[in-house]
């Protein structure tokens, strides 16, 4: 059998969710990163939203940077190829979701909620009362995703003065994105 009749067998296993484990993000991570996050976006122009779907990934120097700090992760396949990644930060208190991606060769096998959850388990190991992040409202994978995996709406006066702030920075139209917070239970040590 030759190569070329297995590469629709090669191409199929790179899209199952088997193997799938999350790991802190090095700087050799970077570049996949990136193109991940242009890759995810990609679904932003099918819903007529091109501007979305145009926006530059994170920059190197940024991805960088979330790696020395320790608040970069990845999904890892089997053979420790990143398929998806999250990045935080700390704003007003909370653990801030600033990106979350996975390839869309990999969607639909809760790669995004498990990054998550990594990181809602940081943020509580980390005495954090929530997460929040900022996205769009009526798109699906984005608003009434988060909600069903435990984020509400923020009303304005819940809204932090760090979270306004981002949400000014990402300019354009706001009315389109929402605010939102997952609370997270006290982190509770484990007994010795």
């Amino acid at each position: 059998m030759g190569f070329r009749s297995l590469l629709p067998y090669f191409c199929a296993m790179a899209a199952e969710p088997g193997g799938v484990s999350v790991r802190q993000a090095r700087p050799d991570d970077v570049g996949r990163l990136q193109a991940i996050q242009l890759a995810a976006g990609d679904a932003f122009r099918d819903i007529g939203m091109p501007a979305a779907a145009d926006t530059f990934p994170l920059p190197a120097e940024s991805l960088s940077g979330y790696c020395r700090a320790g608040r970069a992760w990845v999904a890892a396949d089997e053979y420790d190829e990143s398929v998806g990644f999250v990045v935080a930060d700390v704003v007003d208190g909370c653990a801030y979701i600033e990106q979350v991606s996975v390839h869309p060769a990999h969607a639909g096998h809760r790669i995004g909620a498990t990054l998550l959850d990594y990181v809602a388990d940081w943020a509580a190991g980390q005495d954090m009362p929530a997460m929040t992040l900022i996205t769009f409202r009526g798109v699906p994978w984005n608003a009434p995703y988060y909600e069903r995996l435990g984020f509400r709406e923020l009303a304005d006066a819940e809204v932090t003065p760090g979270l306004a702030a981002r949400n000014a920075d990402r300019g354009g139209n706001s009315a389109a994105r929402v605010c939102m917070l997952r609370e997270l239970a006290p982190h509770e040590a484990e007994a010795n």
